[in-house]
């Protein structure tokens, strides 16, 4: 038997050092790349197109979820090489808007946490981070009303989204639910745990914190204190994980956009994100939506907000398949711009895998 897994051991080395030599020319030919490119590093779309292709052509055992990661990394050492991305996303560090950040760019990049989704914004706008990655809506507790206020007067575009799945845990220095007198947890997730803490922790004092990281940075400074956050809030504060995945709705996720002073070209499974207003008369909204029904422009998103300003007067958020440069996209773009008020396209993007 030790000889059998002495061998197999072997070819794994042998499998080992092959992968570390190509992985290596991977990035030599990524660096002649950016040298031709001679300017952005980072394409959304090509990228999009890479993982696509490899995750159809996966023969297994490895998930294409695993594919994915592994790629993703790849992808974000290369570019590294060339380019040190800065990220901006809603602080501090350990949140769940980090962990998207890492999900779509990899761990090759610089962190910016902000204080507000408005100084995400303002980062990118200002040149201090070359994108940012802010939450607009989530599964359980609806849209995120100011991302979509801010981006409809930024000059920043859509260039990617991110879908997370929020996993709330348990987390605390020691070990155990035994001798928890607080739990500290952004009211969201403590409203999404609500069910678990009546049931476990009924006696302890629940604390509302501005972010689910500031919980775990006061729950690493107390023994009796707890925290409600994700792995990343654990391993940025040493903490423990208590109990995983104790959010009441297992299958709440946070949509969350990549923004950027461009948008991405076509990668060929495209979104694209619009605002857009209508005349304040019977069947206007269905006149304003007609032409995308008749180009056969499938409609994913829609969703009203009270314009700024104004009165009884709102603005329609729109999602809709396909890139702003289709055909057939941008015949029917024309004709919505002739019917609106106003119609803003916030940005065409890849759409997530799966």
């Amino acid at each position: 038997m030790s000889d059998e897994l002495g061998a197999l051991r072997d070819q794994i080395d042998a499998i080992d050092a092959e992968l570390l030599r190509l992985l290596n020319e991977r990035a030599r030919l990524a660096q002649a790349v950016g040298h031709i490119k001679d300017g952005q590093i980072y394409r959304a779309e090509r990228e999009a197109q890479v993982l696509r292709r490899l995750c159809a052509e996966n023969p297994g055992p490895l998930k294409p979820e695993s594919i994915e990661l592994l790629f993703r990394e790849v992808m974000s050492a290369c570019r590294d090489l060339e380019q040190h991305l800065r990220i901006a996303y809603l602080g501090p560090e350990g949140t769940f808007s980090q962990a998207a950040a890492f999900k779509h760019f990899g761990h090759s990049v610089g962190n910016l946490p902000c204080s507000t989704i408005d100084e995400a914004f303002r980062s990118v706008e200002t040149g201090r981070a070359d994108y940012a990655v802010v939450p607009v809506e989530n599964s359980t507790e609806g849209t995120v009303s100011r991302t979509l206020d801010l981006i409809v007067g930024s000059s920043l575009k859509i260039c990617g989204e991110v879908l997370l799945p929020i996993h709330q845990n348990l987390l605390r220095k020691g070990s155990g639910q035994e001798g928890i007198a607080r739990v500290y947890g952004h009211s969201q997730s403590l409203a999404q745990c609500q069910h678990w803490l009546n049931q476990h922790l009924p006696n302890a004092e629940r604390v509302g914190v501005s972010s689910n990281a500031e919980g775990a940075r006061l729950a690493a400074e107390d023994s009796g204190s707890a925290a409600i956050a994700g792995e990343i809030a654990a391993e940025t504060y040493g903490l423990n994980v208590v109990v995983p995945r104790i959010e009441d709705e297992p299958n709440n996720t946070t949509r969350f956009l990549v923004l950027s002073d461009h948008d991405a070209l076509p990668s060929g499974r495209d979104k694209t994100s619009l605002a857009m207003s209508a005349a304040n008369a019977p069947g206007a909204v269905v006149k304003l939506l007609q032409p995308l029904a008749d180009a056969g422009v499938s409609m994913t998103k829609f969703e009203s907000r009270p314009a700024k300003g104004a009165n009884w007067e709102y603005l329609f958020f729109v999602d809709i398949q396909g890139h702003r440069e289709d055909e057939k996209v941008a015949s029917a773009l024309r004709e919505v711009t002739s019917r609106a008020l106003l119609l803003k396209v916030l940005g065409s993007y890849p759409r997530v895998m799966g």
